[in-house]
């Protein structure tokens, strides 16, 4: 159980992040706003990498859900076939993609009920998109960021709600913006979930984790 840090540290943290990376961006492949949300519903239960391989080609001939639908849902899956669960996913790809030409224009709206409303799309997958398209504080809390929050205080919470709500309410203002990237990305890289590599940490001093791995 650790301690919740207090405002001062949150902002020396955040400080720190903002000073190695300014503009931490997100690691799935993209061209558009549509692309996007595809990438982003295809990554649940896959890595990034995994995501960007299968739609490498893809996104060369499919950028627009009307595009998609003239694909087809084979023809789709034989793009993701290496991705989890990859069949439901062509599934909501499909139908989402059906909702944005018939309710939309093909325009994917930058609303969070809105993206919410479509297949395979919850409230992870609106964040990111919100976030990385249109540029709002909307914070995606993946099993990196619950893992770090709780880890060091920063946004403890228990479940991803609650440690959304967290990072709302315990980070500056002025870092809210990159906060759930520059948080994904020290997950993934330094503060692993079974070897976090505390000897390297550049918040190592700050972090009040009582099981650093040095």
């Amino acid at each position: 159980m650790v301690a919740q840090l207090d405002y001062h540290k949150i902002r020396e943290i955040f400080g720190r992040f903002h000073a190695a990376d300014p503009e931490p961006k997100g690691e799935l492949d993209h061209v558009n706003a549509y692309t996007l949300l595809v990438a982003v519903a295809l990554s649940a239960q896959a890595t990034d990498v995994g995501v960007n391989r299968a739609t490498h080609d893809l996104f060369k001939i499919v950028d627009t859900p009307q595009k998609m639908l003239d694909l087809g849902e084979e023809a789709l899956i034989e793009h993701i076939k290496t991705i989890g669960l990859y069949r439901n996913k062509a599934k909501n790809v499909m139908r989402l993609s059906k909702i944005l030409v018939e309710d939309y224009d093909g325009v994917v709206p930058n609303s969070r009920a809105a993206l919410k409303s479509l297949p395979g799309v919850g409230r992870k997958t609106a964040n990111v998109v919100l976030n990385m398209w249109w540029h709002m504080p909307a914070q995606a809390v993946d099993t990196h960021i619950f893992r770090i929050g709780n880890r060091t205080g920063i946004c403890p919470g228990r479940d991803v709600n609650a440690v959304e709500r967290a990072i709302e309410d315990n980070i500056p203002a002025d870092y809210q913006l990159h906060a759930h990237h520059w948080l994904i990305l020290h997950g993934r890289y330094t503060c692993k979930a079974r070897k976090p590599l505390c000897a390297t940490c550049i918040i190592r001093d700050l972090c009040e984790f009582e099981d650093k791995n040095l």
